[in-house]
């Protein structure tokens, strides 16, 4: 990091050290930087270089980035580590640092940490996907590759309730418009969500996709929910097929990633077995069923498997697969 004072006195010296680089010719302006360890020094704090590689490795869309533009991506992170620095300084000075929730969060980021590197581990030993693994996935999944298309929907979301479904599946069934269906549910004074969405195949969820792709141009189906009801109607679609070969190493990745999170699943729960564990308190009632926590890495899932709000009214209609796009 850059030491405060530096700037005030840069001003100054400037022109001198511009004269003095001038005079001294080519040669010596073109004499590369002496290697360092220290990316930059605030106050009596240092960031290194380690530090760093360490956060370009796990900051989003690093590694993609051009030479041309791998500088300038590299002086934003520090940048930010400099601000990072600065305001760790300032909780260490107010004493932040022995607050009980500091020190309770530091304590359970420490844990997780721990808990990730260890699945990390055994993880980094289960077996690659081959390419006829992958071959294999693509040849099963025509409406995600060969078939693949993008789909314009509309739909009409509203909350569920007794008999709904059965009126709106008998008005699809009918043929009748959106504009129709929802002229329907005003007069009932039903609310409902309306919202048009353009979403690729690896976008809809897989559950969902085998129902949307045999769909024509202007056909509705319905899909019940829990707590919603959802119209949904093909506008429209494109054609949008991708080749075995661009596809067979995004197929490999997601496949890796699937196979190391059962993997990871399987010795947690080895663990668990093993291991002798009681509840206590409110927890102690075994008569209540276990439920298991929240993985430490989630599991893989297959292409797409993002949710969205399509019209802000809580249904699935956006789902991604991530190493596919």
């Amino acid at each position: 990091m850059r030491i405060i004072g530096n700037n005030i006195i840069s001003i100054i010296l400037v022109p001198s050290v511009a004269l003095a680089i001038a005079g001294c010719g080519n040669k010596d302006a073109e004499k590369p930087k002496p290697a360092t360890q220290i990316a930059a020094k605030v106050n009596s704090g240092e960031i290194s270089v380690h530090q760093l590689n360490y956060v370009l490795t796990r900051t989003p869309g690093a590694g993609a980035v051009s030479p041309e533009m791998a500088p300038k991506v590299r002086r934003e992170v520090l940048d930010r580590l400099v601000d990072q620095e600065l305001a760790v300084e300032k909780a260490i000075e107010k004493k932040l640092d022995r607050s009980p929730e500091v020190l309770l969060a530091l304590e359970n980021a420490r844990r997780e940490i721990l808990a990730r590197a260890y699945v990390e581990q055994i993880t980094a030993g289960a077996p690659k996907p081959t390419i006829e693994e992958a071959k294999k996935y693509y040849a099963e999944n025509p409406p995600l590759f060969a078939e693949r298309r993008i789909y314009n929907i509309q739909e009409l979301v509203l909350p569920a309730a007794a008999g709904v479904a059965v009126e709106l599946r008998g008005m699809v069934d009918a043929g009748k418009s959106m504009e129709e269906i929802a002229n329907w549910l005003k007069g009932k004074g039903i609310k409902f969500a309306a919202g048009t969405a353009t979403r690729s195949a690896e976008q809809i969820p897989l559950e969902l996709l085998p129902k949307i792709h045999p769909l024509k141009t202007g056909q509705s189906l319905i899909l019940e929910g829990p707590q919603t009801v959802t119209v949904m109607r093909l506008a429209g679609a494109q054609s949008a097929p991708v080749s075995e070969e661009a596809a067979l190493p995004r197929i490999q990745q997601f496949l890796g990633n699937q196979r190391a999170a059962e993997t990871a699943k399987q010795e947690l729960k080895t663990l668990k077995t093993n291991a002798k564990i009681t509840y206590m308190g409110e927890f102690a009632d075994d008569s209540k069923p276990q439920t298991a926590a929240k993985p430490i890495v989630p599991e893989a899932k297959d292409p797409g498997i993002t949710t969205s709000n399509a019209a802000g009214a809580g249904v699935v209609v956006e789902r991604g697969v991530a190493g596919l796009k």
